[in-house]
């Protein structure tokens, strides 16, 4: 095992062949069981639904493995080690977004659609316009959450392989998203839904089994673990304190309240996780996935805790920055450190688990939207062969794929849970004020939905072009530029309720008016299941 300064200067950390061999184990073991899980993807609900076969337990636990992204267990645990308190946000705005799913979204929308959101936005609305920006939605939201798991990607293979070359991660991130299609095409969303499975089980086991080591380590004493963890940390007590990283450095304490309200209700609006209700069989079991997930996502979110103020006692904020990924490097550092080289291959296969599966699911999911909303029910008017629907989602998975390797290539570096937080207000700025009219307000039309979408969807994009993130800070995507002038980093506190805004004035001033008999049809459908 090298010594931090080696790893620092860019020393192999561990061995790469061993790094390699577990996570290729990995891949081989879930390729075989998605293999498996295909032999009946034949008709449009096999491939998009998984034929509403699987329970709430099991859906619920792939859930889980579909949210807990390399954000979860790369990004946080770095964000706490860094920046201490500020960082543990991302992981209680993460557990408390599922509240707003479980009490106003998941029964609801399970009742309503077939296979994707847009099913639900145009119940009672125009087909055409309001699936075709669903959609757009979509496919936007999708391509912005893939960045993140890309670009963690590219800084786990650099702290694990020596691959310290552009070049060289860029490949790596090809092999990636490559490895991720091909559980797509194979496997449709069965197949998916075992390898989230799989995923979550290890991860949670490793989360698990690491905040106990640590514990341990501490004399089983969270307060020795925090004492230990201010003394490592530049930032000394107030690593504990709030402002660790908000208030500070050109950010304001806006920017924490921005965050936040991006974070609480973003999971509702996500595509990939409000397709992933259609997996059971009715809304009695969205309810129970929704409790399972977030039972599972309560256990992983407290281990970050203890995992992120572990890498800033044992590991420092030095050696973090220092080491390729910089902050997206705290846990696997954290596993060489206790565990040496065989910990950190496993813990490094598991992140790399946790990339491809989240990534699967958005993938199916961009697909699935495509082939369904625009494909099938816009250009075939509802007509469409549903062999050439699949066919078409598969094409739309490669193409996915493709762009989504491209992105991570370009993201490469950035913290993955700050791009990820990016994806939750763009999804809740878009999708959430839609959703919510849809299925609670009598009066809302075709004009609102659109606005609704179109108009948070762009404040949203417009906002995160012109921020710090994009050009004027240092840590900015592109350097030497500023033409940043909106000073938050997050644009949900103002794109959020402009979405709602524009639901609303859209409603009033549009045309046609709300058909009424369609929208008593969806309120019986949603609420007792009668028809779904």
């Amino acid at each position: 095992m090298s010594t931090p300064t080696a790893l620092a200067a860019g020393t192999p950390a561990s061995d790469p062949i061993v790094n390699t061999a577990v996570f290729a184990l990995f891949v081989a073991i879930t390729l075989y069981v998605v293999y498996r899980a295909s032999s009946r993807n034949s008709s449009t609900s096999d491939y998009y639904a998984a034929g509403s076969a699987f329970t709430g337990r099991q859906n619920g636990i792939a859930l889980s493995g579909d949210f807990l992204s390399a954000a979860s267990f790369l990004g946080i645990a770095g964000a706490i080690a860094i920046h201490g308190y500020d960082g543990f946000l991302y992981s209680i705005g993460f557990l408390v977004a599922w509240l707003v799913d479980l009490l106003l979204i998941a029964e609801l929308l399970r009742n309503t659609g077939r296979f994707t959101m847009g099913d639900v936005l145009s119940f009672r609305m125009k087909q055409r316009p309001v699936r075709a920006a669903a959609a757009t939605s979509t496919l936007v939201i999708s391509f912005f959450y893939m960045l993140a798991q890309m670009a963690g990607a590219g800084g786990l293979v650099a702290l694990l392989l020596n691959v310290h070359s552009k070049l060289g991660q860029a490949l790596v991130i090809g092999v990636v998203g490559l490895v991720m299609v091909l559980y797509v095409l194979v496997g449709g969303m069965k197949g998916t839904t075992w390898v989230q499975i799989i995923k979550a089980t290890i991860l949670l086991m490793c989360g698990v089994l690491l905040t106990v080591f640590l514990f341990g380590k501490f004399g089983f004493g969270f307060s020795n673990l925090l004492s230990s963890a201010a003394e490592n940390s530049p930032l000394g007590e107030k690593l504990l304190e709030p402002g660790g990283s908000y208030g500070k450095n050109g950010t304001t304490k806006l920017d924490f309240v921005s965050l936040a309200l991006a974070l609480v209700l973003g999971a509702a609006a996500l595509p990939h996780v409000l397709m992933r209700f259609y997996t059971v069989p009715n809304s009695r079991e969205a309810r129970r996935s929704v409790v399972w997930a977030t039972a599972c996502m309560f256990v992983f979110y407290l281990c970050t805790l203890v995992i992120g103020f572990g890498a800033a006692a044992l590991v420092g904020a030095d050696e973090i920055k220092g080491a390729p990924g910089g902050e997206n490097s705290a846990a696997p550092l954290l596993a060489l450190h206790v565990g040496g080289t065989l910990l950190l291959g496993i813990i490094a296969a598991v992140a790399f688990a946790t990339i491809l599966a989240v990534v699967a699911g958005l993938t199916i999911t961009a697909s699935a939207s495509f082939a369904h909303d625009v494909y099938a029910n816009i250009f075939k008017r509802g007509k469409a062969d549903p062999a050439d629907e699949v066919r078409v989602a598969r094409l739309t998975a490669i193409v996915v794929g493709a762009l989504a390797i491209v992105g991570g290539v370009l993201a490469n570096g950035q913290n993955i849970a700050f791009l990820v937080a990016l994806a939750f207000a763009v999804a809740a700025s878009a999708n959430l004020s839609t959703l919510l009219y849809s299925l609670f307000w009598k009066r809302f039309n075709t004009t609102g939905t659109l606005w609704g979408i179109y108009g948070g969807l762009i404040a949203c994009l417009l906002l995160v072009v012109f921020s710090p993130v994009m050009s004027g800070a240092p840590d900015s995507i592109i350097k030497g530029v500023d033409f940043a002038w909106f000073p938050l980093k997050n644009p949900g506190l103002i794109s959020i309720p402009f979405s709602f805004l524009c639901g609303f004035v859209g409603t009033l001033v549009g045309k046609p008016k709300a058909d009424a008999d369609k929208h008593a049809e969806m309120e019986v459908r949603s609420l007792t299941g009668i028809g779904s």
